[in-house]
Formats: structure tokens, sequence, C-alpha cells
């Protein structure tokens, strides 16, 4: 197959992936735009405002020459706030509203888009540990002196590393989908996800419908549940994920999944490690290796459920994740 043709197809499938249905532009050059350290509200006509995840407002703001997109909730809350990290290919709209919501409601929460991802300006990162330094840099742009990290498949990667890089700067970790550095079938995660990509383009559903849930009734209602969930929030939607950005990803995901596992004993964190039982992207028995790893963990592995276990049940995550950040 030509490079071209290659190319095309590959466009389409990361279309397909991804949850938005079209480039925010106007967010993007909004977010370029910004050339200071203060937090600013995009000023898109018809912006949404608001305390819940469907409704509030996309912000920016700049450090190291990278204007971050951000949302928060529930600053009110005051105390620990918790940044979420996603997953490969995600922008800020493939946060389940119902988790976001959940933690939010105790809790003062902000998710962001890393560099070159979404609507944040620069060039993507190729590496996990890239990928950690850049979060750094949003997190101390953002005043914020501790934070709790929520991590979800590759995001879980990333905070690992910022543990490890920075770790008075972190309190508390909920790591779910993901698995330590080295770790069972992490560097071959672009045969799975493309595999998925072109499964979805041909059966006409969202690839996350094979990505994250098992074939069975309850796996599958769950899915298509997930995926309703993701489109509540109808204006001022995150632009894409672009190929260039996703093949970065890729590469970062091998090259993490080859290199020798870390030192996770030396991570004194409290750490909340979930899965499903039947995780096809990052292979279960990954999280069992990390919780195994990490002296001060403990565990949550969902029946009949894949990588995307958090969704498909994510009352009893939410209740569990409130219960384990409170402590």
């Amino acid at each position: 197959m030509k490079t071209h043709v290659i190319h095309s197809v590959l466009k389409a499938a990361v279309a397909g992936l991804a949850v938005a249905s079209s480039v925010l532009s106007t967010a993007a050059g909004a977010a370029d735009a910004v050339s200071t350290g203060v937090p600013q509200v995009l000023p898109a006509s018809g912006q949404p405002s608001g305390d819940s995840w469907k409704s509030v407002a996309t912000q920016t703001i700049t450090a190291g020459g990278v204007s971050f997109a951000y949302r928060e909730l529930g600053k009110q809350n005051g105390g620990t706030p918790v940044v979420f990290l996603v997953h490969l290919a995600a922008v800020l709209d493939n946060w389940d509203p119902r988790i976001v919501d959940g933690i939010a409601a105790k809790h003062h929460v902000i998710a962001f888009d890393n560099r070159g991802i979404g609507a944040s300006s620069g060039s993507p990162s190729n590496s996990i540990e890239q990928m950690a330094d850049d979060a750094i840099t949003f997190i101390q742009a953002m005043g914020l002196k501790q934070v709790d990290l929520l991590g979800f498949s590759m995001g879980g990667m990333v905070a690992q590393e910022i543990v490890l890089k920075e770790p008075q700067l972190i309190r508390k970790l909920v790591l779910a989908g993901t698995g330590p550095a080295g770790g069972e079938g992490i560097s071959t995660v672009a045969g799975v996800a493309n595999y998925d990509l072109l499964r979805g383009l041909l059966t006409g559903q969202d690839p996350k419908q094979y990505l994250f849930f098992t074939r069975t009734p309850h796996g599958i209602d769950a899915g298509k549940a997930f995926l309703a969930r993701l489109q509540e929030r109808s204006a001022q939607r995150d632009t894409d994920i672009s190929v260039s950005a996703y093949i970065a990803q890729l590469q970062a995901l091998r090259a993490w999944g080859q290199k020798p596992p870390a030192d996770l004993s030396v991570v004194k964190q409290a750490v909340l490690v979930v899965n499903g039982d039947a995780d096809r992207m990052v292979p279960t028995p990954n999280t069992h290796d990390l919780a195994r790893r990490l002296p001060n963990s403990s565990l949550i592995i969902y029946p009949d459920a894949g990588h995307g276990g958090i969704f498909q049940f994510h009352a009893d995550f939410v209740s569990s994740a409130l219960e384990f950040l409170g402590r």
C-alpha cells in the first residue's frame, strides 16, 4: 500500500476514534494567541460555562512556550486538586462526564490537553517522560504546590513518571487501565489500537466499543452508554487529535513499553490501582504487577470489563476513588 494511502486510512481511523466531530479552530487560535501565564477563558461565541463537565468553560494558560487548554470544576471544594491525565488519542472531551462530575462533587478537578494535543499549542511529544515534564510544567504554572493524579491508560504511565520525577508534588495517585514500564504488551499497543480502529471503520462503530469494552452483552451495552455520555457536551467541544500527535503517542508507548521497569518501591504515596479483568490494550496482568510493585497500593479489578472498566463501572469507581482520596 502506498504511503499516501496508508496516511489516508490512518487519518480516517483516528477521526473515527476521536469523539469530537469538528475541529475547534476558534479555540485553537485563541490558545495560540495567549502569551501570559494568567489563565484565560477562550473567547469563543457560545462558550459554555457552568459547574458540570458538559458546560464548564475551556481555559488556557501558557507556560514553557505552550498554551495549555484545560477545564476545571469544584474549585470551591478546596483541598488538594485532582489532575486528570488522559489516554492515547484522547482530548478533553474523551473524559466520562460521570467520572469528572462525580469526583468534582467533592474535590477540585483539573483536566488538560498536553502539548500539541487538542486545543493546546506546540509539537506533540513522542516520549512518556517528556509528557510528564510538560504535565509538571502545567501543574506548576497553575500555582499548585501539591496535587493528586488520576491517570487512565497512557495517562497512568505519565503519572508514574511524574511521581518519580517530582515526588513532593504528588499526594495520592489513582492509576487505571495501565501498567509499569516494560510491562506485557505495552510496546505493541499500536497493533491492538490500529486493528480496532480499522475494525470500527469497517463495522461503522466507534473503535472504543472494541478497545475499551468486552464483547459480552454487558460490555457492549456499557460501551454504548459510555459513548452516548461522551456526546453530552454539545457546544465548544475540543479539537480532534491530529494524525501526527497520534503517531507520536504510539512511538512514546512503544519506547516506554521497551524500557526496563522503574523501581516503584520508592513511591511512598498511597495508590489506587484499577482495571477490568479482560483488558486487551494494557493486558490486565500489568495491573496486578503494578499493584505489587507499589508498596502502598490498593487494587480493584472489575468483572466482565475491559480497558474501560472505570467507565463501565463508573458509579462504583467514583465512590471508591472518593473514599480513597478522602482518607
